[in-house]
């Protein structure tokens, strides 16, 4: 199992990545996990455009979804013609929220051509042969973080979400925590939306976690501010996440 990072801004795409997406490739299956503002034309650098198997979204924000209609776009207007449809797994609405990029009569039935949505809830799922356990995170909106796991290693994905000791317990002795670090410590950040990179440090160090990789950075905040918040309060392997990166559980 590995993960490439295709974006990792957080909020926005920034002038070196796009906004939220990550392919995660497992025994030959694809499962692109978010696809935010500007992903689209990244992922193709890492996987043919109808090579992927499955999308997963972990909330309905534009800069974790709203390339998918893109992608539909691409998918029905192939040179080789309509592509079959394949799974999308998302919170409750997602192909409404999908249907109204279209236009404001939405278009709910050229996407269900395109895709076959799977509405997500806490527990747990397989997609392809990757075994997934699905948390709900604190986020102003439905949000999931995840634990994927096969070959006897796991990778957890926080998603966007405030404090919350769900991330704890889902986390617990991961080999790898992929955490939203969106804010910088300081006064006046408003609560239940987003870690900073030191809470990101301390759930990590709860979990007991074997590496710890900060992702979400706001355009503009310092990637070496947050390591060192992150780093007072996780003494592990740390890494800031980069367009192009690749994470494998193994290492």
């Amino acid at each position: 199992m590995r993960l490439t990072v295709v974006g990792c801004a957080g909020s926005f795409p920034g002038p070196d990545s796009p906004a939220s997406c990550y392919l995660l490739e497992a025994d030959g299956f694809r499962l692109v996990i978010d696809l935010g503002n500007g992903a689209l034309g990244a992922l193709q650098k890492y996987a043919s455009l109808f090579d992927v198997d499955a999308v997963c979204l972990s909330h309905l924000h534009a800069d974790h979804c709203v390339d998918l209609y893109s992608y539909s776009v691409a998918r029905i207007y192939s040179p080789a013609g309509p592509q079959p449809a394949i799974p999308v797994y998302g919170p409750a609405g997602t192909v409404e929220r999908m249907s109204y990029i279209h236009g404001l009569d939405g278009d709910e039935l050229g996407l269900t051509k395109r895709f076959t949505f799977e509405t997500l809830k806490p527990g747990r799922i397989t997609i392809g042969p990757v075994d997934v356990q699905v948390a709900h995170m604190n986020h102003p909106v439905e949000t999931f973080a995840f634990r994927f796991s096969y070959g006897g290693r796991s990778l957890v994905y926080t998603g966007d979400t405030g404090e919350t000791e769900a991330i704890t317990k889902l986390a617990a002795g991961a080999d790898v925590l992929l955490s939203e670090a969106a804010f910088l410590e300081g006064p006046g950040l408003p609560p239940n939306i987003h870690l900073t990179a030191r809470q990101a440090g301390t759930y990590a160090s709860r979990a007991g976690v074997g590496k710890l990789v900060l992702t979400h950075l706001v355009p503009g905040n310092s990637p070496d501010d947050a390591r060192a918040e992150a780093a007072s309060a996780f003494p592990g392997a740390l890494e800031i996440a980069t367009a192009g990166q690749v994470i494998n559980p193994a290492d």
